[in-house]
């Protein structure tokens, strides 16, 4: 069974009139010197800043003469610095004009997310269109790498637009970019739907391996690199089914991604040190019963465990939008996603489930305090996110309540979540 909510949840970001984007698509990292610090990056350019564990927030805006145009995503270094990674939007006219899209970018904060520089150009390739980018940064080495997908042309129909999955890194703190490379032998098409290469993730060992899943016409596709990214395999593994593709359908949810999320244990003191996680949603137990399935790898990828279910339910009903993070002081693994097992019609509630035994088992809990109801007619974004550092747990979920979008989080000590978890059982 799983627990009911007992973490008290913080608003960080409401739908306010005049916004030109609703805020959703949050992304969230804790400083890896202070876990008091917690930074957390909403669309289109919000910072959401907290220095004492959550219970105060501040807000920042990044700005960037390369435009900043969505899908955030927010990483620490081992400096405590971090990295706000964005799209693009020169112009400042969105899809109007032909430079949106032109590259991925990254901003830099050395104050605890409370001032960012104006950003670093990654991938810039006019024509063709750069999106949904993900960074991971080395323990090792701290090399900083990016993985993203290249559209001919976003969004055309033509089939000879191709959608490729890019790859570049950076060894000087995002300051320079390498050259990027294309990391898929089998490209999408431009769409933006099941048959784009799509949802690139990137991991990394404490030794400097390299690893990124993707999505691409109905398949999870895994590519790695122990060299630091500069050379790759010959072919791309396609190692699993994606059962309802790219773009799921979900009553009230405007667009449902599966987007294969990987993650790999870099303790080098862990027993399970280098093991590869991999979690994702799908549709191969039917359309209107949407999971979470998890696999893990100790060959580098070479081999994956057969998908096992994280969510515990017999309900029937949806789960979808995971992320997973781990904690790599303990080696404990923590997903959230949304989930209806308990409600009726669209209803949603966001859940955590978190294994001690390296995906052995999940416990699930539930963690947040009401349920929403999502429009379809409104834009949910495409993620939720989590992070997990020494014992701190911040997952960080977008919800909707009479088509107005709002981002929230909990600040979670890994003792209070068993705690809670014991109490319930």
């Amino acid at each position: 069974m799983a627990a009911n909510a007992q973490f008290k949840n913080i608003k960080l970001a409401e739908a306010k009139a005049g916004d030109k984007f609703q805020p959703c698509e949050p992304s969230i990292a804790i400083n890896l010197k202070d876990k008091n610090n917690i930074v957390v990056g909403v669309i289109l350019d919000r910072i959401i800043y907290t220095e004492d564990g959550g219970t105060t927030w501040k807000d920042a805006t990044v700005t960037s003469p390369f435009g900043v145009y969505g899908d955030p995503a927010v990483v620490s270094d081992s400096k405590g610095d971090f990295y706000f990674f964005h799209l693009a939007d020169p112009s400042g006219e969105g899809r109007s004009n032909e430079a949106w899209l032109d590259r991925i970018v990254v901003n830099k904060s050395k104050d605890k997310g409370a001032s960012w520089g104006e950003g670093f150009s990654i991938g810039h390739n006019p024509p063709k269109d750069q999106d949904k980018q993900w960074p991971v940064i080395s323990p090792k080495t701290g090399n900083i790498y990016v993985a993203w997908t290249q559209f001919d042309q976003y969004g055309s129909k033509d089939p000879a637009c191709q959608s490729n999955i890019m790859f570049s890194k950076s060894a000087n703190k995002g300051e320079k970019w390498s050259t990027p490379i294309i990391l898929s032998q089998t490209p999408g098409d431009c769409i933006d739907d099941d048959n784009t290469a799509e949802g690139a993730v990137p991991a990394v060992s404490s030794d400097g391996k390299l690893f990124v899943a993707w999505s691409n016409q109905g398949k999870i596709f895994f590519d790695r690199s122990f060299d630091s990214g500069d050379t790759w395999l010959r072919n791309d593994l396609a190692i699993f089914e994606h059962v309802g593709g790219w773009a799921m359908d979900i009553p009230g949810i405007m667009r449902a991604n599966g987007m294969p999320v990987l993650v790999c244990d870099n303790n080098p003191k862990s027993s399970a040190s280098g093991m590869l996680y991999l979690v994702w949603a799908d549709q191969r137990n039917g359309k209107d019963n949407t999971d979470i399935f998890f696999s893990r790898s100790n060959n580098f990828g070479d081999n994956w465990t057969q998908p096992t279910l994280i969510n515990n339910d017999t309900s029937g009903k949806h789960q979808f939008f995971p992320w997973v993070t781990i904690d790599h002081k303990t080696g404990y693994i923590y997903t959230v996603f949304y989930d209806r097992r308990e409600q009726d019609g669209n209803a949603t509630d966001v859940y955590l489930a978190y294994s001690i035994n390296a995906g052995i088992s999940f416990t699930n809990v539930k963690i947040s305090e009401t349920s929403f109801v999502p429009d379809e007619d409104v834009f949910f974004g495409d993620y939720t996110n989590i992070a997990a550092h020494d014992g701190v747990i911040a997952p960080v979920w977008t919800r909707m309540d009479e088509g107005k979008t709002s981002v929230w989080t909990t600040i979670i000590k890994h003792e209070d979540l068993v705690k809670l978890a014991e109490t319930k059982k």
